[in-house]
């Protein structure tokens, strides 16, 4: 097969799992009738990057097996596909690892091209770009420069989601000051298994102009489904601009999930010795699921241990430093959004993450 052409940075393509030559050769002509290009994985150890970003999953009857000794966390379109001789018993296989349909050729070829035409579609409006933010500690600021990253990124005209993926937080939507706005929060999508209408979910949820924000509400803790989360990203990617996630440092599916759709992972660590060791742990953790996790090192350092010393005990580059800044402290506690001014260390850091983040113009910009 020929090497195929260098794809935009954002296209989102339709993903393979199968190690079968004969059945991969089937699947390739049916995406081509359906007119969209396709990622390769031959087992479940090279999907794992692609997995949940993927619009559309498909697993050979060869790897399904292996699939479900990968453990890998459940996510909506997933097909279980082979011919009809290898796919007995398929449908309890598929219900073991999350497939909402078992396809079986050649009867099902017809479905499997319209499967991959609308993702020919979808790659026209998937072009959000994504951050994931997580605390190497607890207490870090994580959530206060997830917030940050979003309000400047609304400042910038671009349509924004803040998402709260993390259950034992305080909620973002304190960190904006925004308890008080009507809209829906998580335990009104924990039933979603499919995908979101984009514009449905900007209308739901809690909004200022161009922000919205998908947090908890104060009622019981309740476990969030991975494919809720997956349903959630993929709408976002295509009715948003700029996605940013914050992420717990205790990985559930949720979370992964959502850490394998981001484009880039910043780890928040303050600038001491007991925060740079326990952040290592979470870097272990973190660390399969993204291809491009970074350091943000937190002052003061009560040590005088440098930023690059702490990026350098990770093994992870440094996309930057935040001075320490009273006023944002201050201002929290008063109901106000980080960063809302555009003033101040958080402001200007938020501001370079993401001019190094998306080269997604600014609605209006000249």
């Amino acid at each position: 097969m020929p090497p195929r052409t260098p794809l935009p940075p954002h296209r989102r393509l339709p993903l393979l799992v199968t190690a079968d030559g004969e059945l991969l050769d089937e699947l390739l002509r049916l995406a081509a009738a359906g007119g969209t290009e396709v990622e390769l994985a031959a087992d479940p150890a090279a999907a794992r990057a692609r997995w949940a970003p993927a619009p559309l999953v498909l697993v050979g009857a060869d790897q399904a097996q292996a699939c479900l000794r990968a453990r890998l966390p459940r996510r909506p379109r997933t097909v279980l596909v082979g011919r009809s001789g290898d796919l007995d018993p398929g449908t309890e296989i598929a219900e073991l690892i999350g497939a909402e349909h078992v396809a079986a050729l050649p009867a099902a070829e017809p479905w499997l091209v319209d499967r991959f035409g609308e993702c020919s579609g979808d790659q026209s409006g998937g072009t959000a770009r994504v951050v994931a933010v997580l605390g190497g500690r607890g207490g870090a600021g994580a959530s206060v420069l997830a917030g940050g990253l979003a309000v400047t990124a609304a400042r910038a005209r671009l349509r924004t989601l803040l998402v709260d993926a993390d259950p034992l937080g305080g909620g973002l939507d304190l960190v904006l000051g925004w308890e008080q706005l009507e809209g829906l929060r998580w335990p009104g999508l924990t039933d979603t298994d499919g995908r979101v209408d984009p514009p449905s979910l900007v209308r739901a949820l809690p909004s200022r102009g161009d922000l919205v924000v998908l947090s908890w509400d104060r009622g019981d803790l309740q476990h969030l489904p991975a494919a809720a989360m997956a349903a959630t990203v993929d709408a976002a990617r295509r009715g948003r601009d700029v996605v940013v996630l914050d992420l717990p440092r205790y990985l559930d599916d949720a979370a992964v999930v959502a850490l394998q759709a981001a484009d880039r992972a910043l780890l928040v660590v303050p600038a001491e010795l007991r925060a740079t060791a326990a952040a290592a742990r979470v870097v272990a953790v973190v660390a399969p699921h993204c291809a491009d996790l970074a350091v943000i090192v937190r002052g003061p350092a009560p040590g005088r241990l440098k930023a690059s010393e702490v990026a350098r005990a990770l093994g992870l580059p440094l996309a930057g430093t935040l001075r320490p800044e009273p006023g944002l402290c201050r201002g929290l506690e008063r109901g106000e959004a980080p960063a809302a001014d555009g003033k101040g260390p958080l402001a200007a850091l938020c501001q370079r993450i993401l001019d190094g983040l998306t080269d997604v113009p600014a609605r209006g910009a000249a």
